[in-house]
Formats: C-alpha cells, sequence, structure tokens
C-alpha cells in the first residue's frame, strides 16, 4: 500500500511540469529508482488537457530507446491516487517524474526518475516569490532584465492572444445573427461605445433592438434617438425639458407598435465617471452614427487606410447635446468624446473586426491593414499602462499597450507565470543562476 501522504511538497505540478519541458534539473548521472541511467533526447510536447502531460518523449532507459508519454506528479503514489493504472491512455507511458519517491521500490509499475535533490532552491524560492508577490506585476522588479527582443516576440504574440479573446464574441454574434455581418458590426460598434464600465449594457441595448428595426423606414435621427433612449430605459421618468419629452411620446407609440420591451434603467452605470462618458452622451452619438452612416459594415472593409476608418466614426450628436449631459440638467457648454472615444472603438472593436473578417473570408490583405493600422496609433492611456511605465516598460504604439492589458490581466493577475514569456525566462534565468553557483563552489 502507498505510504502516508506527507506534506505537501515546495511546488506545484504545474511547475514541476515546467521544470520537465525546459530541463531546470540537474540531469548529471540521472538514474531510475531501479538505478538504471536516464538519457532524455526530447521531453516531449506538454499536454494541458486530459491524459498524460507529455506525448511524443523520446529517452534512452539502459540500454533502450523509447519514445511514447511522460506523467508528471508530485508524489509517485499520485499514480495510484489518480487511478491511472486502470486508465487506457496511460498505457504508453514510458517514464513517471515525480518530486518525491513516496513508495517501496518494488511497487514502482514503469521506471520513474525522482527530482527532489536536483531541482533549484532558487529557482523554487523565486516561483513563491511570484505567486505570492503583492506588486503590480509579480516579476515587476525583473522584467527590465529580459532582453528587449524576448519582450518584442512576446507582445506581438499577445496582441493576437487580445484578438482571439474579442473575435469569440464576434464569432458569436455572427451565429446568433444568422451571419449577418452587418447586425454583427452594429454590436460590436455598440458594445465599443459603452467602454469601458457600460460595454455589457450597450451591447444589451444593441440586441435588445436589431438594426433591421432602426432600419424599418427611413427614419429621422430623433425617432432614431427616441428608439435607443426608450429601449435603454432612459425615458422612464416625467421630463421638464421639450426634446426629452418628444422623444418619449415617439417611443410609447413605437413601442406599442412594435411590441418593444425596455431594459431596466438600472443596467446603466454613472458613478465616479467623467460627463462625457454618461451613457445618455454615448447613446445619443450612437444615434448620430447610425443615421449618418449606413451600411457600416460595408464601408470599415472598404476604408484605404486608418484616417478613413477613423473620419467615420467622427459624428455630432443632435443640438440638444451641445449643453447637456443627462436629461433635464443644463450646462453651459458639454465637453463632447473626440478623439479618444473614436481611437478606443477602432482599438477595441473596428480593428479585431476587420482581422477576423479577413481570417474567415480568406483575405489576408484585411488581417495586414488592421496590423498595420493599431501600430500606426497612439499607446491607450489608462491605469494599467502607467502602471507598467513606472516599471520601465513604455508602450509605444496601440498594439503595445492592447498587448499590455493582455498580460496583466490574463496572465499577471491570474499568476500564470508559468505560461508567460516573461515568467518562464526569469525562471529559467534561476536555474542557470543556481548551476554557475555550484561551478564556482567547485
Amino acid at each position: 500500500m502507498p505510504a502516508a501522504v506527507s506534506p505537501a511538497p515546495p511546488l506545484s505540478e504545474d511547475l514541476l511540469q515546467f521544470i520537465w519541458q525546459f530541463r531546470l534539473y540537474n540531469a548529471e548521472d540521472l538514474r531510475t529508482t531501479a538505478g538504471e541511467p536516464v538519457k532524455v533526447i526530447t521531453t516531449g510536447a506538454w499536454n494541458r488537457h486530459a491524459g498524460p502531460d507529455f506525448s511524443g518523449a523520446r529517452i534512452r532507459i539502459g540500454r533502450t530507446l523509447w519514445a511514447g508519454n511522460v506523467e508528471i506528479h508530485l508524489r509517485a503514489s499520485d499514480w495510484y491516487r489518480h487511478r491511472h493504472q486502470q486508465d487506457p491512455r496511460y498505457d504508453r507511458v514510458i517514464l513517471h517524474v515525480v518530486f518525491e519517491q513516496d513508495l517501496d521500490a518494488d511497487m514502482a509499475s514503469m521506471p520513474c526518475v525522482v527530482l527532489q535533490s536536483r531541482i533549484s532552491k532558487l529557482l523554487l524560492a523565486r516561483y513563491e516569490q511570484l505567486r505570492h508577490s503583492q506588486d503590480f506585476v509579480p516579476c515587476g522588479r525583473q522584467c527590465e532584465r529580459i532582453t528587449p527582443l524576448t519582450w518584442r516576440s512576446w507582445i506581438d504574440r499577445l496582441l493576437l492572444e487580445r484578438w482571439d479573446r474579442k473575435t469569440t464574441d464576434l464569432q458569436g454574434w455572427l451565429q446568433q445573427t444568422r451571419q449577418d455581418w452587418e447586425e454583427t458590426c452594429y454590436q460590436g460598434l455598440a458594445q465599443g461605445f459603452g467602454q469601458p464600465v457600460n460595454a455589457g449594457a450597450f451591447l444589451l441595448l444593441a440586441q435588445s433592438l436589431p438594426l433591421r428595426s432602426l432600419r424599418r423606414s427611413n427614419v429621422s435621427l430623433e425617432t432614431m434617438e427616441a428608439l435607443l433612449f426608450g429601449q435603454a430605459g432612459m425615458l422612464e421618468a416625467p421630463f421638464t425639458d421639450d426634446y426629452p419629452r418628444r422623444l418619449q411620446r415617439e417611443y410609447r407609440h413605437l413601442r406599442r407598435k412594435y411590441k418593444l420591451q425596455p431594459m431596466p434603467a438600472h443596467a446603466w452605470k454613472w458613478l465616479r465617471m467623467r460627463p462625457s462618458a454618461f451613457p445618455t452622451l454615448r447613446v445619443a452619438m450612437l444615434a448620430a452614427l447610425l443615421h449618418q452612416r449606413e451600411h457600416l459594415f460595408s464601408r470599415i472593409v472598404e476604408a484605404k487606410d486608418s484616417r478613413q476608418l477613423e473620419n467615420l466614426l467622427h459624428v455630432q450628436p443632435s443640438a440638444y447635446w451641445e449643453t447637456h449631459y443627462r436629461f433635464d440638467v443644463a450646462v453651459t457648454r458639454t465637453l463632447l468624446p473626440g478623439r479618444q472615444l473614436v481611437h478606443n472603438i477602432m482599438i477595441n472593436t473596428l480593428l479585431p473586426l476587420l482581422y477576423w473578417i479577413g481570417q474567415q473570408r480568406a483575405v489576408p490583405e484585411l488581417q495586414e491593414r488592421a496590423m498595420n493600422w493599431i501600430q500606426e496609433m497612439p499607446a491607450e492611456q489608462n491605469r494599467i499602462i502607467s502602471g507598467w511605465k513606472t516599471l520601465g516598460i513604455i508602450a509605444e504604439t496601440a498594439a503595445d499597450s492592447q498587448a499590455l492589458l493582455q498580460l496583466k490581466q490574463h496572465y499577471c493577475d491570474e499568476r500564470r507565470c508559468l505560461e508567460c514569456a516573461i515568467g518562464a525566462r526569469i525562471l529559467q534565468s534561476s536555474s542557470s543562476e543556481a548551476v554557475e553557483f555550484v561551478k564556482q563552489r567547485r
């Protein structure tokens, strides 16, 4: 029987898999628990799904060269605890790699190597430091040591990862709209107008009021505003100004005619927000865009340069919004969202959309346009980009800022250091430093 479970080892199984993949252990005179010499030719491909941890490994054990799978565990007894001996997927495992040996030697069902004494304590300490760091990013004090080439290749990959995440949403909308690209583009634009805090509410608004409903007839701007504001649940209160009262009357008529159901007003967020980002002003601008620009999807695809795409989004809302941020609350003059909003919509909606269209339709020219245009645009300015700047990591373009947002939100915040090129390089350097230290001591 396996021995009682010992205290938790000072590393995770993910880290042990990482150590195996990058050979961050002392391989000198590596032997199985039965004493046979082991030479790792290839570690195999890391499998992050069900089944053995590494596939396609080539390992010489004794005088025999084996090809097959490798399974990684913290303890040797985990093989039985996970019932791998009963799972046919593990029949081609040629080597069991463990941190601790907690089984009697005669219980090993296959060749097994133990790495506990072969892993640098400096590497383990560095990993614990990353996992428990309370800094802006776990490796904040060390990331400047990474070469520009490593940063550049990782940044380029992160941008494509971010776009892949965004196009997952686009693909879902395209399926829901039965392959209607104009409708999908409309939903993406609506979400873009709500960035950052009201993106979800704007998407719900667009989905509750499809583009075909707005295009039933050649409606006036005021009718389009009535439909959007009414459907947003923003025309339910009593008003003093004539403008919102007209919108209210118009929406009540259209609501009965088309059996519309407005969103709840509490779906919208207003607190700690600049007036130029108020959802009322953004809805007014969306209405103006939809009224002034027909066939938006086709225009986006046909744009010849980023300036043409930018000009497509520059619109003026109706005159009421020159002196109002909210209904019935007059100001001397409003500060309308301008180039920054347009750039945010381009960066977060239109360029990922253009890239994805090129991918779906096998038109690489569209993908190249999207990649070139985002590299021409200035970097976004927000709290996360400022945090990177304090560490000496400067976003020169919008492509850089998007990549750094992806890195912070989906790697650093989730402590996915082992899957990050920067974290991986830091841990690899820790192992190298330990090897050099041992050599110098000798």
